[in-house]
Formats: structure tokens, sequence, C-alpha cells
């Protein structure tokens, strides 16, 4: 699916356009104006987000009625920076419990009014909030979830904040979707959350590199092949693992699940598959070797 942001009236005008050009669910993300919630749903927008917290609860009202006219899924998109007022009050300020109560609030709302196509959200930028938030509201409903650590920050701290949150509630069992949140170029969202999803063995997808973190032993430049690969398998979706070893004495069998890999040593290295060593090659050819082996392991699948 994808989602697109609703800040104005050009952008809910673009909805017909946007869904006759993609072949996939288009999710509405409104932020204050529940014109545009309404406007978005007469347009055909799949399935919209809003976020309790910034809409009263009249306006709610509204779009649920028009929502379940058209049968189009709201997302309850609750976040720690713009909880009501009244339950950071209850709850002595911004906590998990707080986020808790305002899901639980606005499933209330929604379900007095007979709609049921639901997905619920609870991100915080704090992982651990996050994580308790999530844990509750999935031991109370049964309506799909969307995980994500919202402002999450650049690029390190975001795959490191989400391996943590998403990971760990992926791992527990709770979740439906998710969303890896980077400060800049969105397109960096998506091998974070690919790599997430490979290290729990939930989805196989792209290139899975594995690399030794360039012991004493390594004796060839492990790092520029590591980054030449994985920028040369970059957008990649067929799954393949690949083990860039920077020794011959441990590498082959350190990766020996790998599909193939490369076992350096002094000016040259040994190529393997599952383990098993099959070809000696020189450092100056790993790169086109190794991409040529890939293809031909693709065309044998």
């Amino acid at each position: 699916m994808a989602r697109v942001a609703i800040p104005d009236k050009q952008a809910v005008d673009a909805i017909p356009a946007i869904k006759k050009s993609i072949q996939i669910p288009l999710i509405a993300d409104i932020h204050f104006h529940y014109q545009y919630a309404l406007d978005a749903i007469k347009n055909g927008a799949d399935g919209i987000r809003i976020n309790p917290g910034n809409l009263a609860k009249n306006r709610i009202v509204e779009i649920v009625r028009a929502a379940k006219e058209r049968q189009t899924v709201i997302r309850i998109g609750v976040n720690a920076g713009s909880l009501q007022k009244d339950l950071i009050a209850e709850y002595g300020g911004v906590t998990a419990e707080a986020m808790y109560a305002s899901a639980l609030r606005n499933i209330e709302i929604f379900e007095d009014m007979g709609f049921d196509l639901i997905k619920l959200s609870l991100k915080s930028s704090d992982v651990p909030m996050m994580i308790e938030a999530y844990r509750m509201i999935a031991a109370k409903t049964d309506y799909p979830l969307h995980l994500g650590v919202t402002e999450a920050g650049t690029l390190v701290d975001a795959a490191i904040k989400s391996a943590l949150g998403i990971g760990t509630l992926l791992y527990e069992g709770v979740g439906d979707t998710i969303r890896v949140s980077v400060t800049g170029n969105p397109v960096l969202e998506i091998p974070i959350a690919y790599s997430i999803l490979r290290a729990l063995k939930i989805r196989k997808i792209g290139p899975e590199i594995i690399a030794c973190p360039t012991c004493g032993r390594c004796q060839i430049d492990l790092l520029g092949l590591a980054e030449t690969i994985e920028k040369a398998l970059a957008g990649r979706k067929k799954y393949i693992k690949v083990a860039l070893m920077g020794c011959v004495v441990n590498g082959p069998g350190e990766a020996a699940d790998a599909d193939i890999g490369i076992a350096g040593g002094r000016g040259f290295g040994m190529m393997f598959k599952k383990g098993v060593a099959y070809k000696k090659v020189e450092e100056k050819d790993f790169v086109p070797v190794l991409l040529e082996e890939i293809r031909s392991l693709d065309n044998e699948k």
C-alpha cells in the first residue's frame, strides 16, 4: 500500500489521479482538517489515517459516518505528541497508559456507530513507551496494529530505534504492518524495514549481507567490498544471503548457510556456496565474479 500526506486541498484533489496510476491501496494521511478526511473518502481513498488528538469528537463522528457509507478503512493514529489534554492530566503526563486510553476512547466511538473497519497505531518517539502502549492495546483488542516509532531521527538512530521498537513487538507476535520513520529521504526507510523483517525471519526479501567485523585476521578491504556489493544489490527484492568474510580461517564455517560468499585471504579469496568452497579468486576480481555468480544463481532458480 501507499500512504500520501494530505496537508491541503491540492493534495486531496490529487487522489483520483493517483488512484488511476497505481494498483495498490491508497491511504490518505489526515493531519488536522476533518474536511480533508471527508474529501479523501469521497475521492476514493481506500483508507484514511486520522489523529484523534487533533480532531473534536463531533468531527470524528462525521468522518466515521462517511467512511461507513463507503466502507473506507480508518486508522486511529494515536500519537504521543498530540494526546488529548484531559488524558495527559488524568495520567500525569504523556504515558503508555494515556495512549492506550486514547485508543480505547476512539474505538468506543467507532463501535457505537457500528463501524469496525479499524486499524490502530500508538506511536511515540520514546521506544519503551511505544512498546508498552502496543502491548496493552494488543491484549485488549484484535484490531490490526500498525507499528512504528515516530520521529525516530536520522538514519542510524532511526534504524536502531525502529529495530528495537518494531522488532521487539514483531518478535512477540504483535503487529500487522510497519513503517520505519527516517528524517530525510523516505526511500531510506524501505531497506531498514526489510532488514527488520529479514532479521526476524518474518519475510525473506532483498539481499541479506553477512560481513565480519574486520578483526586482526582480516587481510582484504572488507569494508570497501561490502559497500560495493551492497550498492550493487540495492533495490533488489529477490531474497539472497551473501557472506563477505575477511579471512579463510573461519569464513566458510561462520557463513555456512549463505547462498554464496567470499572468504578473503592475502590478495585472494575462496568462493563458496552453502559453506562449500569451490573457486579461488584474486582480490581485484571479487566484485565482478561475485555479481556474476549471483546472476547465475538467479537463473538457476
